[in-house]
């Protein structure tokens, strides 16, 4: 099962243009990026209590993604949603905060739908593109992707918005 999970990534990768965000010597991340990826693969069950005292909420009970991006906005002295929003732990709250781009640059922070309502989303850090078959993703940092703290590639026509910090 491995092998060919394995191959599909291979095979996906195969036929796109990729900036490779853990390639230190290609990047020079933004404090709060390098500070986001100290956190891959903190898992909301494995290290419940290690994210419970980083975001302040609990993990497991609450979704986390903008709780993530707040922390990580807040341990690097930018100020985060609850600046802009009363709602700070949605996702759409972001889309308030800092200035709107056209073109995400690293670090940029991109809301996307999540399910049916007008309220639901999700959030997190723009890290690359990837082109595959004439559509692009954006490679995205984020808590609560897939129970963790990790880096997944979302459809970029479906970004509801994409902020820089002011």
């Amino acid at each position: 099962m491995k092998l060919i999970a394995l191959s599909l990534v291979a095979f996906f990768f195969s036929a796109c243009t990729f900036i490779n965000p853990k390639s230190q010597a290609e990047h020079k991340f933004p404090d709060h990026i390098q500070s986001g990826l100290d956190y891959l693969k903190y898992n909301e069950y494995s290290e419940r209590q290690e994210l419970r005292e980083l975001l302040d909420v609990d993990p497991v009970v609450t979704e986390w993604c903008a709780a993530f991006v707040n922390e990580i906005l807040a341990k690097n002295g930018i100020p985060g949603s609850d600046t802009v929003s009363e709602y700070p732990l949605t996702a759409r709250s972001f889309l308030q905060w800092g200035e709107p781009v056209a073109t995400p640059a690293i670090g940029d922070i991109i809301v996307f739908p999540r399910g049916n309502s007008g309220w639901k989303g999700h959030v997190g850090f723009y890290m690359g593109s990837l082109v595959q078959n004439d559509i692009e993703w954006y490679l995205i940092l984020g808590g609560n992707q897939d129970n963790e703290v990790n880096m997944t590639y979302y459809r970029a026509s479906r970004a509801i918005g994409i902020r820089t910090q002011k």
